[in-house]
C-alpha cells in the first residue's frame, strides 16, 4: 500500500543502500562504463536524505516530484536523468489519479525511463530490471528473487546502449551496473511494505 510514510521510508532505505554500495556500483561500472556510477547515485542519494529530512509532505505526487527533481539536479552521468525521469513521471501520473495503484506507479516510471533513455528490454540496461518487475507486481508475484534474477539476466547481454555499448561483446560477462543499482531500489521497496505482494 502506499503512503507518504512507506515510501519515505523506502526512499531513505534506498539511499542508504546506494552509499553502502557506492564502492561495488562503481566496480561494475568500470568494467563497462566510466566508472562512476556508485559515487554518482551516492551523491544523490545524501541530497535525498537531506531533503526528506528537511520536508514534511501533504501529498505523494510531492514527495515523489522532490525525489525525482533531487535525482537530476544531484547526480551525474546519465543515472541521475533517468532515475529523475522515473519519479517524475510517477509524480505526474499520482498527480492525475490519486488511486493509482503501485503497479501504475512504477508503470509510469519505466515510461519515463524508456522516453528519456531510448532504451528497449534486451539492451543491458536498467530497463532490464524495471521491466520483469513491473510485470510481477502486476501479477502479485514480486519477490528478492524475482529482482535478482532480473538483474542476473544482464551479465550475458550485449550491450547496445549508453558507454558500455562501445564495448559491443567484450560488454558480455559483467552485470549492467544501472539494473543492480535498480534492484536496490526495488529490494528496499519490499522492505519498506511499499509493496506487500
Amino acid at each position: 500500500m502506499l503512503s507518504i510514510e512507506n515510501v519515505n521510508t523506502w526512499m531513505n532505505l534506498f539511499s542508504e543502500q546506494l552509499l553502502e554500495k557506492k564502492t561495488y556500483l562503481s566496480e561494475l561500472d568500470t568494467a563497462i562504463g566510466d566508472g562512476d556510477h556508485g559515487n554518482n547515485l551516492a551523491r544523490g542519494a545524501a541530497a535525498l536524505k537531506e531533503k526528506l529530512a528537511d520536508n514534511e509532505y501533504e501529498t505523494l505526487t510531492d514527495l515523489l516530484k522532490d525525489i525525482g527533481m533531487v535525482f537530476v539536479s544531484k547526480i551525474g552521468g546519465a543515472s541521475g536523468p533517468l532515475y529523475g525521469s522515473a519519479f517524475i513521471s510517477m509524480a505526474k501520473a499520482s498527480k492525475e489519479n490519486e488511486e493509482l495503484d503501485l503497479a501504475g506507479l512504477l508503470e509510469a516510471g519505466l515510461d519515463g525511463i524508456q522516453k528519456r533513455g531510448k532504451a528497449v528490454a534486451g539492451e543491458k540496461t536498467m530497463v532490464d530490471e524495471w521491466i520483469p518487475v513491473v510485470d510481477a507486481v502486476k501479477e502479485n508475484s514480486l519477490t528478492p528473487e524475482v529482482i535478482e534474477e532480473a538483474v542476473a539476466k544482464t551479465e550475458q547481454m550485449k550491450a547496445t546502449k549508453g558507454r558500455a555499448s562501445y564495448l559491443g561483446d567484450r560488454s558480455i560477462g559483467h552485470l549492467d551496473p544501472g539494473a543492480m543499482s535498480s534492484s536496490y531500489l526495488f529490494k528496499t521497496m519490499i522492505e519498506a511494505g511499499v509493496y506487500d505482494g
